[in-house]
């Protein structure tokens, strides 16, 4: 406290005009402190002046290799391949490794600094179905894919990523601010409604939509399909996963007779990410989640008005493409 009073006097002494020379002489100290103290305040204000910890750092408690090993591990393994208790790579997951693989013992706040340092930061993580076949996907990126596009470039036709989901009543909300210990309460209905949405996109930003209380069955995926037919001008490669109703003997019969206007080619089983699929997640976040309708009516109506105000903005429905696990469908 004395030094930082010494340097809140010094700072005093040259805002009332005297000189660096007299303001050292007085106070028993150099120049070039003064001149220190000076630039620290300009820099941080009366902040600037406080006092700092003397001496070197503490050493880190894990040396560059075994920093690097941990780094390598938490990159390339799950914590079960490493027959730890945990699903995800939490902090104490993180302290469990370092005391197993280095035996060095850390606190959860010292392996928060660690993973900061080391660039990782706290992620949802993706979902991967275990039953995904990695050949498959292998050769849906490298050989499958890339032939659907050359096609489309041959018969000059437009690629579109297709999905539907299904939105409840009751769909989990996001956060809302409150005091601490009192819990946001909003207003809701006890009733259990739900509709359904069908979506079709593309990566030059085109968005087609069906929202529907039905089930989805075969003949209402043949709707859709006459729906595209008439608003797209070119035949279209309609991309989907392997549902039953996208296979059924209906909708192949129609298919056969529409197969100059459109074409449906099957993704692997469970992958790759479809990406239409983050078009159904900004629905769900912010057309769904955000708003408590009272009624199905007024459900549909929030979806319809959602995707309508999506289809007007194409650079909005470009940016689904450019997540990491879809972006290789951006590409024109």
């Amino acid at each position: 406290m004395a030094q930082q009073d010494l340097r809140r006097k010094a700072i005093a002494a040259r805002q009332a005009g005297e000189a660096v020379t007299l303001v050292a002489k007085r106070l028993g100290v150099s120049r070039q402190a003064v001149y220190n103290w000076q630039a620290r305040y300009q820099a941080g204000g009366a902040a600037g002046l406080a006092a700092r910890k003397r001496g070197k750092p503490p050493a880190p408690k894990l040396n560059a290799r075994q920093a690097a090993r941990i780094r390598r591990l938490i990159t390339n393994r799950h914590p079960e391949q490493l027959l730890l208790p945990f699903v995800l790579w939490t902090r104490a997951a993180v302290q469990q490794l370092i005391v197993r693989r280095c035996g060095v013992a850390v606190s959860v706040r010292t392996v928060g600094r660690y993973l900061k340092a080391w660039g990782f930061t706290p992620q949802r993580p993706a979902r991967k179905a275990l039953e995904q076949n990695p050949v498959a996907v292998r050769r849906w990126l490298a050989q499958e894919y890339p032939a659907v596009q050359a096609r489309a470039q041959r018969e000059k036709a437009v690629i579109l990523w297709a999905d539907q989901m299904g939105v409840r009543s009751d769909q989990p909300g996001g956060r809302s601010y409150a005091p601490r210990g009192r819990t946001p309460r909003i207003p809701t209905t006890g009733q259990r409604f739900s509709c359904n949405q069908m979506s079709a996109v593309s990566n030059q930003g085109q968005l087609y939509f069906m929202v529907f209380r039905r089930r989805f069955r075969a003949p209402l995926f043949v709707e859709f399909l006459r729906r595209l037919a008439r608003q797209v001008q070119r035949k279209v490669f309609l991309i989907v996963d392997r549902h039953p109703v996208h296979r059924a003997a209906r909708v192949t019969a129609w298919l056969a007779r529409h197969r100059r206007q459109i074409e449906l080619v099957f993704l692997p089983a469970y992958s790759p990410v479809n990406p239409d699929e983050y078009l159904n997640q900004d629905v769900k976040a912010n057309a769904v989640a955000t708003q408590r309708p009272r009624d199905a009516d007024e459900l549909e109506a929030s979806l319809r008005s959602y995707l309508r105000a999506t289809q007007k903005r194409p650079a909005l429905v470009r940016r689904y493409f450019q997540a990491e696990p879809v972006r290789y469908a951006a590409a024109v």
